[in-house]
């Protein structure tokens, strides 16, 4: 399921929000609508956590995160860690990271298997990433930006890249991944997919300017709305086909 919605007349949900397969983090004192939105489709499986960070509603670019853990900028307060720790589950490792390019979403994009990273990332960083996050670790560029945090989205089953990803780049990014790549736009042509989009495995929030080609394509690469028993079904009935014919 791809939904539109909007964080106080601005598109760019991926900036305001952060979301997993274990939580959802919103920004506090935003709009009705935005957090009635995540909770309606969330509530029920996820917690969805209203917080700030550094003193800032940009949870989206300030966080980076996966099932297993959430990084956050040490400019975070012991007070907002605290908030963060007892509201996500036991489960999820959270820790202060020491970057010099702060804003972790920017620069760090990644499932709950794999992370793709800016260049320049500190080696410790890299470290920690790898430890709490647990996932394999690479520094790339995505169509010759540093930012791939900002010009990717990733999730477990697929990953939509900066729509001037070279074909060869796309096919080096999904071996690496182990997911099928596709270069896309959100909010009407926007290449910062990172900023304008988030994912997880069974639904997305995009900004109200996605146009349905957009949101067609968002549901196709993540796989979603193809988790339906019926989908299932139908799927494994062509797979047999293939594998008769």
């Amino acid at each position: 399921m791809a939904l539109r919605t909007q964080f106080e007349s601005n598109n760019e949900v991926g900036v305001f929000a952060k979301l997993t397969n274990t939580y959802c983090l919103v920004p506090v004192g935003a709009s009705e609508n935005f957090y009635s939105t995540f909770e309606g489709e969330l509530g029920d499986v996820i917690p969805v956590v209203h917080c700030a960070v550094a003193g800032c509603r940009i949870v989206g670019r300030l966080t980076v995160g996966n099932r297993r853990g959430l990084l956050v900028p040490s400019s975070t307060t012991d007070q907002e860690l605290q908030h963060l720790r007892n509201s996500l589950p036991d489960s999820v490792a959270i820790q202060r990271v020491e970057e010099k390019l702060s804003a972790l979403g920017n620069v760090i994009a990644c499932n709950d298997y794999v992370a793709l990273v800016h260049p320049d990332l500190n080696r410790e960083t890299e470290e920690i990433l790898s430890d709490v996050l647990k996932v394999e670790v690479f520094r790339q560029t995505i169509a010759d930006n540093a930012l791939v945090g900002s010009y990717s989205v990733l999730s477990n089953q697929g990953g939509l890249v900066h729509p001037k990803t070279k074909v060869e780049d796309q096919d080096e990014l999904s071996s690496l991944l182990q997911v099928p790549l596709v270069a896309g736009t959100v909010n009407r042509g926007s290449e910062v997919l990172g900023g304008g989009m988030v994912v997880n495995d069974w639904c997305a929030f995009c900004g109200l300017d996605t146009t349905t080609t957009e949101l067609s394509v968002v549901e196709k690469v993540f796989k979603l709305g193809e988790g339906q028993p019926s989908a299932i079904a139908s799927e494994m009935r062509d797979a047999l086909v293939d594998s008769l014919t």
